[in-house]
């Protein structure tokens, strides 16, 4: 299994590994940019597709396209709830989240994926306008995350733009 499986209700081990693993694909650029691209990204990657292409998943077991789509409109919902629970709570605790019993349960595969990209680039700029307003001591606020333990703004905010790069990455492997 690969460190980027991120399993639900994985052992605390797991969960470091994979933060490191995301961080680390973020390497030096800024977060705020990569979160800023990463729609036009999404439009870009889908330009010229069939549907049977958008829908077909990488090989079984694996995501399609859609299923990507929708996993990204959703998480950017999550994550927008939790930055502001950071910005308005003290220390409050942050859920994890099932993402594979939320792609069968929300039935990702029968998403429209216009209609997710458009979610997606609507609540990844609110949560952006949210974002650009943040200072310094803003960004050291903590939450405490179920899988993950503590983690300040500022390590969210990277973790976020490296889950963006993780999956733009995934898009190329299933468009290739």
């Amino acid at each position: 299994m690969s460190v980027f499986s991120n399993p639900f209700a994985s052992a605390p081990g797991d969960a470091a590994a994979y933060s490191a693993a995301i961080v680390a694909l973020l390497g030096d650029r800024d977060p705020i940019d990569v979160l800023r691209l990463t729609a036009d990204k999404l439009d870009a990657s889908l330009r010229g597709l069939s549907e049977d292409e958008i829908r077909r998943p990488e090989a079984p077991g694996k995501w399609s396209l859609c299923q990507v789509l929708r996993h990204l409109a959703d998480s950017e919902i999550v994550w927008g709830w939790r930055i502001r629970l950071v910005l308005a709570q003290d220390r409050p605790p942050l859920t994890g989240y099932d993402q594979d019993a939320w792609a069968e349960r929300l039935r990702y595969d029968e998403a429209d994926p216009m209609a997710a990209l458009r979610e997606f680039r609507t609540v990844r700029e609110g949560n952006l306008r949210v974002l650009e307003r943040l200072t310094s001591e803003d960004l050291q606020r903590v939450g405490i995350h179920a899988e993950r333990g503590e983690q300040t703004l500022a390590h969210m905010l990277k973790l976020h733009a490296g889950h963006d790069i993780l999956h733009l990455n995934q898009i190329e492997r299933i468009r290739s």
